[in-house]
């Protein structure tokens, strides 16, 4: 039986995998969970603003508005979720989380090419991805949410 089967068969028996962390949090990961937390309400604020005009403005297209709207909304969920657990120091947040400032990336250069208005935007949120990619890699975020160095056999 493979090393890994073996902490499959453990986690599967209930034994616990990893001790909770203790102490207070980290102001890195603080500082992450509240930067994330803004992008999913900024998310979740241009959906919702998407959705309405879908249903009570005179769109091109209603069925594409909402079905947009109805979209972002559920690309929200990822971010706050994230956020959240970031904030309680759950393992697994760090990985949603990190996902997320990684796809804003190409978002914030497609806005800064759009000209206008959509280069504040784009700045700001290549800023706030960089600044959350830069917290979530510091050992000191790491080791707030008990991931530690991997064992070597």
């Amino acid at each position: 039986m493979s090393s890994q089967q073996k902490q499959s068969a453990s986690r599967a028996a209930g034994a616990p995998t990893a001790p909770e962390p203790t102490g207070p949090r980290p102001a890195r990961l603080s500082a992450a969970a509240a930067l994330t937390a803004v992008e999913g309400l900024a998310l979740a604020a241009l959906g919702a603003y998407m959705l309405i005009m879908g249903l009570a403005g005179s769109p091109d297209n209603p069925q594409q508005a909402e079905m947009g709207g109805l979209t972002v909304l559920a690309l929200a969920v990822l971010p706050l979720v994230a956020a959240r657990g970031l904030w309680l120091r759950r393992r697994w947040s760090r990985g949603p989380s990190l996902i997320t400032q990684i796809v804003a990336l190409p978002v914030a250069w497609t806005l800064v090419n759009g000209g206008g208005a959509l280069i504040a935007a784009g700045v700001g949120l290549a800023v706030a991805a960089l600044v959350v990619l830069v917290l979530l890699v510091n050992p000191t975020a790491t080791e707030a949410l008990g991931i530690g160095p991997r064992e070597t056999p």
